[in-house]
């Protein structure tokens, strides 16, 4: 679901992923801690579906905000009808890199929703050939 203000602007991105995986990096940044690391395997690292809402500059993962986002790419696997999202970013003051992946019957959809919010909020993403 995207949500459109008057000027049609979008003010949140709205989906279900059908999996998450997070872990630290860059390797540069503070280690997680073992508590850390074991929520996030238990939390966010599972097979379960997470709710994933995008707001501007931040990315919402269930009860996970990710902040100071930046190196996002966008995938369509060949052979398969999905869609991936990778970024880094913090939650907390923990780094991450994240891959979300999208499998609903509407990824392509959400697809082209997450281009137009890329290209509008991380240009900077997007390679100049």
């Amino acid at each position: 679901m995207i949500l459109l203000m008057p000027n049609d602007e979008f003010t949140e991105i709205k989906f279900f992923a059908d999996k998450v995986h997070a872990h630290h990096w860059p390797f540069d940044t503070p280690k997680w801690g073992d508590m850390v690391e074991k929520q996030v395997n238990q939390y966010l690292n599972n097979k379960e579906k997470k709710q994933i809402v995008i707001k501007n500059t931040t990315i919402q993962i269930d009860n996970y905000t990710f902040t100071a986002i930046k190196k996002i790419g966008l995938t369509i696997p060949l052979f398969k009808k999905q869609s991936t999202l990778i970024f880094e970013g913090y939650f907390d003051k923990f780094a991450a890199h994240v891959h979300i992946t999208i499998k609903s019957e509407d990824y392509l959809e959400i697809f082209t929703k997450l281009t137009h919010w890329r290209s509008k909020y991380f240009p900077d993403s997007i390679l100049n050939a």
